[in-house]
């Protein structure tokens, strides 16, 4: 298929969803599991990291989900990361192989990167966060060539809530990657640090000038992040961070994700901290 055909179908289909198949299901935490899922027709996705789409069950409703998958990785298939958190997503997680999902997008700027290739690369995901960041970390990954250090900071509630435990093992084997794990309350056998994903900004030091920053997780996560990345002399305008929250129609119609002039599903959900810095609803 080509990217002019693809982009058609992806213009046709902004409000009317595609229906797509669930090719595997993957249980990752007690709330998490990992949707594959292939679109008709040999349709392709054709995102970029941090992009979202829209998925929805007939009667039930619809929401947005995170792309999981790198677009280095994708054919016909993509893979969504869902949390059981509510009527929709309790339904989703009851579906199984062969069952169908609504699909609407990708929506949204994703990362750019074209701008990150030659730098070095702080990557800073918290919780259920790791799940869009897993779209940036394999696509950074499958070209390792055009970058610098990767350095990945990962926090989470527990360590049974560490989402996609297998990768991360991976990681930590590489010797061109830079894994730092810890998690808030420890479990019986958690051997790794303990306390809140800042507790790991003190032990790296960076290239500041030549460091791209990229942070994903709960808002509340946010502003000490960003204390943490400003401290280490990081640029405002090399800070990446999602507003992912307050998303509804992916096509800025609804107005449920604006924060002033700004539409979370059009102007990101992908954007720099120069960009959302004095938009005080933001952060």
């Amino acid at each position: 298929m080509t990217t002019e055909l693809a982009a058609t179908i992806a213009e046709s289909s902004i409000y009317a969803p595609v229906m797509a198949t669930i090719t595997e299901v993957c249980e990752l935490t007690e709330f998490e599991k990992l949707f594959t899922i292939q679109l008709p027709g040999g349709m392709q996705l054709n995102h970029n990291p941090g992009q979202f789409v829209i998925v929805s069950v007939l009667g039930v409703g619809e929401a947005p989900i995170s792309i999981s998958s790198s677009p280095s990785r994708t054919n016909d298939t993509f893979e969504l990361c869902i949390r059981r958190a509510g009527d929709l997503t309790s339904v989703i997680h009851n579906l199984k192989p062969g069952d169908q999902l609504g699909v609407r997008g990708p929506f949204g700027r994703g990362f750019p990167i074209d701008k990150f290739r030659g730098k070095d690369m702080l990557l800073a995901p918290g919780g259920l966060g790791l799940a869009p960041m897993r779209s940036l970390i394999w696509e950074i990954l499958d070209e390792r060539h055009n970058f610098g250090r990767i350095m990945i900071l990962y926090g989470a509630r527990t360590p049974s809530e560490l989402l996609f435990k297998d990768e991360l093992k991976e990681l930590d084997e590489r010797k061109d990657v830079e894994l730092y794990l810890t998690v808030d309350k420890p479990e019986e056998g958690w051997e790794g640090q303990t306390g809140v994903i800042t507790t790991l900004f003190p032990g790296i030091t960076v290239h500041a000038r030549n460091t791209i920053a990229v942070t994903i997780g709960p808002p509340v996560m946010y502003r000490y992040v960003l204390m943490e990345l400003l401290s280490k002399g990081i640029s405002d305008g090399n800070i990446w961070l999602s507003l992912e929250r307050r998303m509804k129609c992916g096509v800025g119609k609804c107005g449920h994700c604006q924060i002033n002039n700004v539409y979370a599903c059009q102007d990101g959900p992908s954007f720099t901290y120069s960009e959302i810095k004095f938009l005080q609803e933001a952060l």
